[in-house]
C-alpha cells in the first residue's frame, strides 16, 4: 500500500509499505478515508520530536471503514465507519479506568525512552515516533488499530466523514483544555493559538458557559476563521499588548482560564523569541515556552492555566514565582480522547460543534509534501491539510 513517510527534517515522501495485518485479537484494520495533518505533526518535521526513523509512517488524526477484525473485537464489524482516537487506550489499566486515556500503561510498546526522558511513560499514539510506541501512522491506505473496542468509535449516520475526522484529535483535545481547565459559566477565557485545536478549545469554552472567549494569534485568516465560525473575539499579539488587553476585557483581573494551544515552537514578536531561539539552537533548552509564559503572566490570581500544546523536554525562564504567588492551577495533558469522543460525535450530529470548515485543503496522498508545505508555511489560508489516501 501507499503511505506518507517521514524521511528526515522537513522531508516526507510517499512510499510503498507492507499492508497492515491483524496482530492481536483486539485489533481491527481500517481503510483510511480521511487523515489530516495536525499541528503537532509539524514538530516531527522540524526534528523537535526525537526517536524518528526514516520510513516511519506519520499521521494520527483519521477516520475510515473497518475491513477486518480480530476474534476478540465485540464492538466493530467490517463495513463500520469509525473515527479513531489518536492515543491508544487498553481500557483495562488503572489510567484508562480513571479516564486518563493518554496515560495508558499498556499501549506504549517502547516505554524505556520516555521513562528516561519524563520519569514515566504515556500511552502509545499512532505515527508519532518510536518513543510513543512506534505505531504506523494514518497517512496511509490502511492502518492497524490496537485495542479497537476502546480506541475506535462508530460514526453516527448523520455525521459526514469530514466532520467526524476532527473528532479523532482536534475537537477532544480542545474540549479537554476547557473542561480540565475548569471553565465555569460566566468566565472570561483566553486561548493562545488559533489553529484547529485552539478554535475547538474556544468553542468548548463557549458551550461550557464562558461569558467571553478571546483567541490570540498573529495570522489574520486564522483569527477570521475563529470569529466567523464561533463569534469569539481575537487579539493579534504582534500588534497589541496582550496582557493589557486581557485585563481590560476582564474587569482588570485577567482571564479566569488561560488555555495554551501553541506548543514547543511558539513564536513571539518580542526579545524572548530571540532568547529562546538562541537557547534552543545551542541545545540549552529543547522547547520555546513563550505562550505558556504569557498565559501564566496574564491569568488572574487564583485562575487556571491549561497547557494543550506539545512539549518535549526542558524550558528556560519558566515563571514559577508568578505561578506560586498568584495561586494558579497549572495542568497539562495529551488528549484523553476516549473520555470525550462519543459525546462530541453527538454534539457534531446536533450541530453544536461544526468542524468541516477546518479542511481548507483536501489533497490525495501523492501530494503529501505539498500538503505539509502549505500547512507548515500557512500558505493560501491553510487551516488544515486533509489527505484522501484512496484517491492517490
Amino acid at each position: 500500500m501507499k503511505a506518507l513517510c517521514w524521511e528526515g527534517i522537513n522531508e516526507v515522501a510517499v512510499e510503498h509499505v507492507p499492508d497492515p495485518t491483524i496482530q492481536n485479537a483486539h485489533d481491527v484494520i481500517v481503510k483510511v478515508s480521511l487523515s489530516t495533518a495536525c499541528g503537532s505533526d509539524l514538530h516531527l518535521l522540524t526534528g523537535h520530536i526525537p526517536f524518528m526513523e526514516a520510513g516511519d509512517v506519520i499521521g494520527h488524526e483519521f477516520c475510515g471503514e473497518v475491513v477486518d477484525v480480530g476474534r476478540a473485537v465485540t464492538k466493530h464489524k467490517p463495513g463500520d465507519r469509525v473515527v479513531v482516537a489518536s492515543f491508544i487506550g487498553c481500557g483495562s489499566c488503572w489510567y484508562c479506568k480513571h479516564d486518563q486515556w493518554s496515560l495508558c500503561d499498556n499501549s506504549n510498546t517502547n516505554p524505556g525512552h520516555t521513562d528516561l526522558l519524563w520519569g514515566a511513560s504515556p500511552g502509545g499514539i499512532f505515527g508519532y515516533s518510536h518513543a510513543m510506541g512506534g505505531f504506523k501512522g494514518s497517512h496511509a491506505e490502511y492502518i492497524r488499530v490496537p485495542f479497537a473496542d476502546t480506541t475506535a468509535f462508530r460514526i453516527p449516520e448523520p455525521v459526514s466523514d469530514m466532520s467526524a475526522l476532527f473528532a479523532s484529535d482536534s475537537v477532544p483535545t480542545g474540549w479537554m483544555g476547557a473542561d480540565l481547565g475548569g471553565v465555569q459559566p460566566g468566565d472570561v477565557v483566553a486561548v493562545w493559538g488559533a489553529g484547529a485545536v485552539g478554535q475547538m478549545a474556544a468553542r468548548a469554552a463557549q458551550l461550557l458557559g464562558a461569558e467571553r472567549v478571546v483567541v490570540i494569534d498573529r495570522f489574520d485568516y486564522r483569527m477570521k476563521a475563529a470569529r466567523d465560525a464561533f463569534g469569539v473575539e481575537t487579539l493579534d499579539y504582534s500588534q497589541t499588548d496582550v496582557g493589557a488587553e486581557l485585563r481590560e476585557m476582564s474587569a482588570g483581573r485577567g482571564p479566569d482560564v488561560c488555555i495554551e494551544a501553541v506548543g514547543c515552537e511558539a513564536h513571539s514578536s518580542g526579545p524572548q523569541y530571540v532568547y529562546d531561539q538562541v537557547k534552543s539552537k545551542l541545545k540549552l533548552e529543547t522547547d520555546r515556552p513563550i505562550a505558556v509564559r504569557e498565559a501564566i503572566q496574564a491569568c488572574r490570581k487564583g485562575g487556571s492555566v491549561f497547557v494543550l500544546g506539545v512539549f518535549t523536554g526542558w524550558v528556560d525562564k519558566f515563571p514559577l514565582g508568578a505561578l506560586m504567588n498568584k495561586g494558579l492551577t497549572v495542568r497539562g495533558a495529551q488528549q484523553h480522547g476516549q473520555r470525550y469522543i462519543p459525546m462530541l460525535l453527538d454534539r457534531i450530529a446536533l450541530g453544536d460543534v461544526h468542524t468541516d470548515y477546518l479542511a481548507t485543503h483536501v489533497l490525495p496522498l501523492d501530494e503529501g509534501q505539498r500538503g505539509y508545505d502549505l500547512f507548515k508555511k500557512k500558505d493560501d489560508g491553510c487551516l488544515r491539510t486533509v489527505f484522501r489516501p484512496a484517491s492517490s
